[in-house]
């Protein structure tokens, strides 16, 4: 749990902060609406986190993930066809797929999602909102609610401010015709058969029977339903569902004055943005899908970035250069080996990591995969397992290509850069100082070769700064490139010294 004072973890407070004596069930849950992006992953992420915290003090708990996959389509989102039209209202279950490839629009997003959650080292109980309705489970929790709309109608209008419809009612009926989800008037309720008349805005008057799924809870009384039906006693959820009059207070309310229970321990967090961009949102198409970032990010890394953050600040995301930080500063911690945020983002299926800088170098000189081990035996890393290598490699390559700055792009020349030819007789004797001394090196490595560079350079009269640009210039016909003696080292004795010969002694070879 950490060492004499050391900083206490947040999710070890939230663990010290519930009843230590009861079982505990930690819920969270997305709407499958969309691309879940990494904004979403929060929720799932801090509640597993707490979820981990609790299970270190040796406290019963289970991490419960409901799908809210029986909401309605609300919109036709940025993403989507304008033949999805036909489909707003409807649950996001019983549309269509988007690519075809799934059984439906929800699962479409689900599946990558679940995946996610399996490669982040999260297990929880999965539920399905549409099943959930379907089987009967909520079956008794909608007829109470049902039972006192009179009750929960005066609740929301007192906490929120609201004021709503004389004939409103906590459910919303699936149309029989027009197949979706409305605020029909509901006509007659009988709860012996489970069954409510209603009157759909499309006209069609007819039954819905809610033991079957044949219609939903509003969301605000949806929420509450749940706690009290799974016993949820920890809840992490989005700073919009804690505003004052929001659907936590009005939550708190309807599940002790009609479901006799108490509301879950809040964990309330912030969004994640996207820098430059503002806070995610899949239905703007701000997004960083978290299938995409583990295209680019090693599961633990993810983990680490929630981890390291009180739920109550904003992350400010940058998969940019602000990704390699992130990377270089997990590396760190994880080198350590301690400390309760690496604790609680440690995967133990990760294997040991090459640094993601010294990667991003190696792949943009090895251009197959006999070239990059070679690169990489020349270094005092690990590569025996490839497997894990290549994933490396292709997580860094996926990078360069989406998100990277340019500053970080090169390419080694195939041929002497041009510009070479224009050095003059001091540049090109700073060049060949530099060369005797990388020949004289006992031992080809990179913290050797790098600092060569400051001490060739006072004896040549020039500053270090100027040789490294002229160095860089032999190898990249630019000035500036990946640090430089874990670049060269990549690139081997032989071609450096071979290279550098050609630069400093052109007539010769």
């Amino acid at each position: 749990m950490g060492g004499a004072g050391e900083r206490i973890h947040w999710a070890d407070v939230v663990a010290a902060s519930v009843k230590q004596d009861t079982e505990h069930r930690i819920a969270t849950g997305i709407t499958p609406s969309g691309p879940i992006h990494i904004g979403n992953m929060r929720e799932v992420l801090t509640g597993d986190l707490v979820y981990k915290a609790m299970k270190d003090r040796g406290l019963a708990v289970e991490l419960l993930y409901i799908a809210d996959d029986f909401d309605p389509l609300r919109k036709v989102y940025p993403f989507l066809p304008e033949s999805y039209a036909a489909y707003v209202g409807k649950p996001v279950s019983d549309i269509p797929c988007p690519c075809g490839e799934h059984r439906s629009y929800a699962d479409h997003f689900l599946t990558p999602f679940l995946s996610a959650l399996s490669e982040l080292d999260i297990s929880p109980r999965v539920h399905l909102a549409s099943e959930l309705y379907r089987s009967g489970a909520y079956t008794k929790e909608i007829a109470t609610a049902l039972g006192h709309t009179a009750e929960i109608r005066h609740i929301l209008e007192q906490v929120s401010g609201r004021t709503l419809p004389p004939d409103w009612a906590p459910f919303y009926p699936l149309c029989s015709v027009c197949g979706k989800l409305s605020p029909a008037r509901i006509l007659e309720h009988d709860p012996a058969r489970h069954r409510v008349r209603y009157k759909c805005a499309c006209g069609n008057e007819g039954t819905a029977d809610y033991s079957r799924g044949e219609g939903k809870l509003v969301w605000r009384v949806d929420w509450p339903m749940r706690w009290a039906r799974f016993g949820v006693t920890v809840e992490p959820f989005g700073k919009d569902h804690a505003t004052s009059g929001g659907s936590y207070d009005t939550g708190k309310e309807i599940a002790r004055r009609v479901f006799r229970v108490e509301p879950p321990h809040p964990v309330i967090y912030e969004w994640i943005s996207l820098k430059g961009k503002g806070a995610m949102h899949s239905s703007k198409g701000v997004v960083v899908t978290i299938t995409e970032m583990l295209e680019i990010v090693p599961p633990d890394v993810l983990r680490y970035l929630i981890a390291r953050t009180r739920p109550e600040r904003t992350i400010d995301f940058d998969p940019g250069m602000g990704l390699i930080s992130l990377i270089d500063e997990y590396d760190r911690v994880s080198h350590e080996g301690a400390g309760r945020e690496y604790e609680l983002s440690r995967i133990a299926s990760v294997p040991t990591r090459i640094p993601f800088r010294h990667m991003v170098t190696v792949v943009q000189i090895a251009h197959d995969e006999q070239r990059l081990f070679q690169c990489l035996a020349r270094t005092s890393y690990d590569v025996t397992n490839t497997a894990n290598i290549l994933r490396q490699a292709e997580r860094v390559r996926v990078w360069l290509r989406k998100y990277a700055p340019d500053s970080v792009k090169f390419s080694v020349r195939e041929k002497i850069p041009i510009q070479v030819g224009e050095l003059g007789e001091e540049d090109l004797r700073a060049l060949s100082a530099y060369l005797e001394f990388l020949k004289a090196l006992p031992a080809w490595s990179a913290e050797a070769i790098h600092n060569g560079v400051y001490e060739v350079a006072p004896r040549c009269g020039t500053d270090a700064k100027h040789l490294f640009e002229l160095v860089y210039l032999a190898f990249l016909g630019q000035a500036r490139g990946p640090r430089l003696g874990w670049f060269l080292e990549a690139l081997g004795r032989e071609f450096v010294t071979g290279r550098l010969s050609e630069a400093v002694y052109p007539c010769v070879l």
